[in-house]
């Protein structure tokens, strides 16, 4: 098994606990996710696996990064702000879809879910774009990783 990934997703409850039962099941099934498949490594190091630590500074998200056994290697702050507009109408679109299920057409249902699925990639790249030379990711753990971004609670 490849080195370059996470085994461990923590959410610092403090400044990111949830909202809800609801919005706590969703961050869990989205780590549950990212954890099942990802690629994950620290530019420059080879201390893999790694331990996550997400965390609300300020306006940032922190990633904390730690090696198997719990020590430091590194922590970046990713700025929200390129994120707000992507995640509001990834949220909107989301909720447009949940209601087209119980009174769309197939096609109209589709053609939301293709929408969603496009947005879903535009943000995964930002994400990329966002860590690159910092921490790098392949596209379906950048997807996963926007995934866990929408169910945390922080204010959009």
């Amino acid at each position: 098994m490849s080195r370059d990934r996470l085994v461990s997703v923590e959410i610092d409850e403090r400044s990111l606990g949830a909202a809800s039962a609801e919005a706590e099941h969703e961050c869990e099934v989205a780590i549950y996710d990212l954890l099942e498949e990802n690629s994950f490594a620290v530019t420059g190091q080879d201390l893999g696996p790694y331990r996550l630590r997400l965390a609300l500074e300020g306006a940032r998200l922190m990633f904390a990064v730690k090696d198997e056994e719990g020590r430091d290697v590194v922590a970046h702050f990713l700025a929200l702000g390129p994120f707000r507009k992507t995640v509001t109408d990834y949220v909107t679109i989301c909720q447009r879809h949940y209601a087209a299920i119980r009174t769309a057409s197939p096609s109209q249902i589709e053609a939301i879910d293709m929408g969603r699925r496009g947005l879903h990639n535009e943000s995964a790249t930002i994400v990329r774009e966002r860590l690159a030379g910092k921490i790098e990711i392949d596209f379906a753990t950048a997807r996963r990783l926007f995934t866990l971004l929408v169910a945390l609670n922080w204010d959009v």
